[in-house]
């Protein structure tokens, strides 16, 4: 008896901790985009300026927006962002993109990794949310 309530316990922590670790939130990734937004724009109406605005990001292919000025190594890459793509550049754009010229180091934290890309996915090509 000992042995199944530990396991039962052990199964019900894996999917708790899984549950948890796909849950991604829009409304959180908004709050995390704060940090993106001395460079990025996202939504209607949104411009490239210092960096090219993120509106449709999730399937575009990297270097691909018209007018931006993308280093070599972007425009070069042939990354399509998917959201893994994504995910991997975020946490650590010069690993994943060597020579890019993106000053941002990073986001360390999966959950605002996640998050940020649940808030990035609302918007397509024009701006508007999906």
């Amino acid at each position: 008896m000992k042995n199944f309530v530990a396991i039962a316990l052990a199964i019900a922590v894996s999917v708790g901790f899984a549950g948890s670790a796909f849950a991604q939130d829009p409304a959180a990734g908004e709050n995390v985009f704060k940090k993106c937004r001395a460079c990025h724009q996202i939504g209607e109406g949104a411009k490239s300026g210092v960096a090219p605005h993120l509106n449709g990001l999730i399937g575009r292919l990297a270097g691909s927006i018209e007018g931006y000025n993308y280093s070599a190594a972007n425009k070069n890459s042939g990354v399509t962002w998917t959201e893994d793509a994504f995910k991997k550049y975020i946490a650590d754009p010069k690993g994943f993109m060597p020579g890019n010229k993106m000053a941002f180091a990073g986001l360390k934290d999966a959950k605002d990794i996640d998050d940020l890309a649940a808030y990035l996915k609302q918007y397509g090509p024009d701006g508007k949310k999906i």
